[in-house]
């Protein structure tokens, strides 16, 4: 996903003091938290199985996935059920529920309120990011949904597991 270049309507959830977004178009739904069946030899992010109408869907600690620390659940912890691209190869996508401190809005963000991740060395993966959206006086991180779970510890790591289409 690179940076969007007309108008995007997003998520936009918190993990501790920061916001992040992901595109309306790769959330199925949003639920309240539940408990999850755990599984053993699975990475630290991984919380494990949770029941989603009929369909085990993996559950993701999504502040440990992006290197902070886990945090206790509250009554505003919520999971969004989102779709992970797997590739280009026709694979279909993969329904992981990622686990955030809260969901704060759907908005959209216009041209002028998006600009390209830097690439800096900073606290977050750039590689993950798709962009940044300013809001207010603040900014949004935009998470790319494909780059997120890239790579060997990603959705790969899920596969190892028995739990990846």
């Amino acid at each position: 996903m690179s940076a969007p270049s007309g108008d995007i309507q997003v998520v936009v959830f918190g993990l501790g003091e920061e916001e992040f977004a992901l595109p309306v178009t790769a959330v199925r739904e949003i639920l309240d938290h539940r408990p999850a069946y755990r599984m053993p030899g699975a990475p630290a992010w991984f919380l494990g199985l949770t029941d989603v109408r009929g369909d085990s869907v993996p559950m993701v600690d999504l502040r440990v996935r992006l290197g902070m620390i886990a945090a206790d659940t509250t009554l505003a912890t919520r999971i969004l059920v989102v779709d992970i691209p797997q590739g280009q190869d026709g694979t279909p996508a993969m329904a992981l529920g990622l686990v955030v401190d809260r969901v704060l809005d759907v908005s959209t963000f216009g041209p002028d309120a998006i600009e390209a991740s830097p690439d800096i060395g900073g606290r977050w993966r750039s590689d993950q990011i798709a962009a940044i959206l300013r809001r207010g006086t603040g900014f949004v991180a935009l998470l790319d949904p494909a780059r997120l779970f890239a790579g060997t510890d990603g959705v790969n790591a899920l596969n190892g597991l028995g739990l990846a289409a």
